[in-house]
């Protein structure tokens, strides 16, 4: 039986052997395994690979207060989409000797900044996140940067059960956290969904996604 893990290494692994630097763009609805497919890839490919993921450009906390967008946190205007757009211009040109990404750290909810080092000699630079093929400004310029971009897509009630589960763990209660996976996770992933038809491959990896974060 065909190992769906393996095929998807290799194909990350065929894209990094080619000439000058690579992107490769992990999108999906909130709950799909994306985190878990990108770390996957990445740890499989060792040096060759680094992950910059897009949730490190999340507004700060204190911000969504300001801008009363706190309750729809995850929404595309709650990043810094613009300063996404900048990383990923910085990784494809591969010019400066050293990149910084920012992280999400869940713990906390909050963004921290300059907290992955992307070297010059990293082949390919994997990037995940919800947004990567939407179609708004300044999202949109996002699939042109990729060489590919793949949609992970799983089971719809196995997906609602980890995003429940991931908000229990950092703190809310089982009834907050099904509000929250049933009402802006809900609407963000319809949005994620609709942009499936433009990523260069739809995948699905069965057991792969058990206790994902994204």
């Amino acid at each position: 039986m065909p190992d769906p893990i393996a095929d998807l290494v290799q194909a990350a692994t065929d894209l990094s052997v080619r000439p000058g630097r690579r992107l490769l763009g992990i999108t999906g609805p909130p709950g799909s395994g994306k985190t878990v497919l990108a770390e996957t890839l990445a740890a499989a490919l060792g040096p060759r690979a680094a992950l910059a993921p897009m949730d490190g450009f999340h507004l700060a906390g204190a911000e969504l207060v300001r801008l009363g967008r706190t309750e729809r946190k995850g929404a595309p205007d709650t990043f810094d989409a613009y300063g996404y757009v900048a990383l990923v211009k910085r990784l494809r040109s591969a010019d400066e000797p050293v990149v910084y990404a920012p992280r999400f750290d869940r713990t906390i909810e909050e963004p921290i900044a300059a907290a992955i080092e992307i070297a010059r000699e990293v082949a390919l630079v994997i990037t995940e996140g919800n947004y990567l093929l939407a179609t708004d400004e300044p999202w949109s310029t996002v699939a042109g940067l990729l060489d590919e971009c793949w949609f992970v897509e799983s089971d719809e009630r196995l997906r609602l059960r980890r995003l429940i589960d991931r908000h229990v763990t950092y703190g809310r209660s089982a009834e907050q956290a099904h509000e929250r996976a049933t009402g802006s996770d809900a609407r963000n992933a319809r949005i994620v969904a609709a942009t499936r038809s433009r990523a260069t491959r739809v995948v699905r990896v069965p057991g792969l996604a058990v206790g994902s974060r994204t």
